[in-house]
């Protein structure tokens, strides 16, 4: 093999050294070579750095020409190819050759792109966004010993050095474009797992959440934790707050604890389900309770302060609660959170 890159690089930029190239990686391939041992060899034959980086892992090898790490920091990057799999870039491959670029950099780069997208394909994992619900549902289930969700993380394309957050979500958006969405460039995985999705990431950018996502956000470094964590803030999110981070619960979260049916028989939980009936009460009642002032919540309703109060000091005479009171706002809010867990 070493032979033959050396001869290949000696070759002139016509058709039959191109053609020759075609022919040293189909070598390779055929050899069944893994990313180092194809970077490695590639570099010999282009004489110069060669780099392949996945998108999905971080990982990233750059190799001189004589086979080893390279000593000197990284050179400016002189030609540039992604890695596509399932027409997703996963990745990309470069030189870092010095001056101009040879007459074969791009015969060589194209083809050298190829055959990671073949390795990673052959071993695994792809860099695909949608990942397979088993796998998914042994990361995150509470039943899982550890042993099997690191498995499970490792065939995911989870590195063991890297976190992983958790994002539950329902939505008519596509599980994949929003998993794309919240993590760019880094791994991400996601499956739809019993009535939500599940997103898999090592960075999460909520605000790149669409506006009509809901989301819930756990927080626990233990990927299973963190699932029953966002699937309880998937639970508290409303029209007005569709993106719910479990950690600004705080004890909020203690209402998800309470079965549906013994929160029904509560007074104030069923004067709101009565409420519920019409529209313009609950909207009412929602935006003061979001926001505890009269006035900004008439500023959400688009109605003057005034008439706000006088639908206050109706609804809270239906409700049977003194809203103008610190402690009626707070039964209120808390009424209106477990009607809505209630009819979750």
């Amino acid at each position: 093999m070493e032979a033959l890159a050396k001869r290949l690089s000696n070759l002139d930029p016509d058709v039959e050294g191109a053609i020759r190239v075609v022919m040293f990686y189909d070598t390779l391939m055929r050899r069944r070579v893994d990313l180092p041992a194809l970077a490695r060899a590639s570099a010999g034959l282009a004489e110069c750095v060669t780099g392949i980086r996945l998108h999905g892992s971080g990982r990233t090898i750059r190799v001189a020409p004589d086979g080893r790490e390279p000593s000197a920091p990284a050179s400016p990057v002189s030609s540039t190819v992604p890695i596509t799999l399932d027409e997703e870039e996963i990745g990309t491959v470069w030189l870092e050759r010095r001056g101009e670029p040879g007459p074969l950099d791009e015969a060589l780069l194209d083809r050298l792109a190829i055959a990671a997208a073949t390795v990673v394909e052959r071993y695994g994992p792809a860099r695909t966004t949608m990942a397979d619900p088993a796998l998914v549902e042994l990361v995150i289930s509470s039943g899982s010993d550890d042993a099997a969700r690191a498995r499970a993380l490792r065939l995911l394309g989870f590195a063991a050095e890297l976190p992983v957050r958790v994002l539950a979500v329902r939505s008519a958006v596509p599980l994949d474009q929003i998993a794309c969405l919240v993590c760019p460039a880094r791994p991400v995985k996601a499956a739809p797992v019993a009535d939500a999705g599940v997103v898999l990431a090592t960075t999460l950018d909520v605000d790149a959440i669409p506006a009509d996502v809901r989301a819930g956000v756990g927080a626990a470094e233990r990927p299973d934790r963190s699932w029953r964590e966002a699937r309880t803030a998937l639970r508290f999110t409303t029209a007005r707050q569709p993106v719910v981070h479990h950690d600004d619960l705080g004890a909020l979260a203690l209402l998800a604890q309470v079965p549906p049916e013994h929160a029904r028989t509560n007074a104030d939980v069923a004067a709101i389900a009565r409420l519920a009936g019409n529209p313009d009460d609950l909207a009412t009642v929602d935006a003061y309770c979001a926001t505890g002032s009269q006035r900004r919540a008439a500023d959400l309703l688009h109605l003057h302060h005034s008439s706000v109060a006088r639908r206050l000091d109706q609804l809270g005479k239906a409700l049977g609660i003194d809203l103008t009171e610190p402690t009626g706002l707070v039964r209120a809010r808390l009424a209106l959170t477990a009607w809505r867990l209630c009819e979750d």
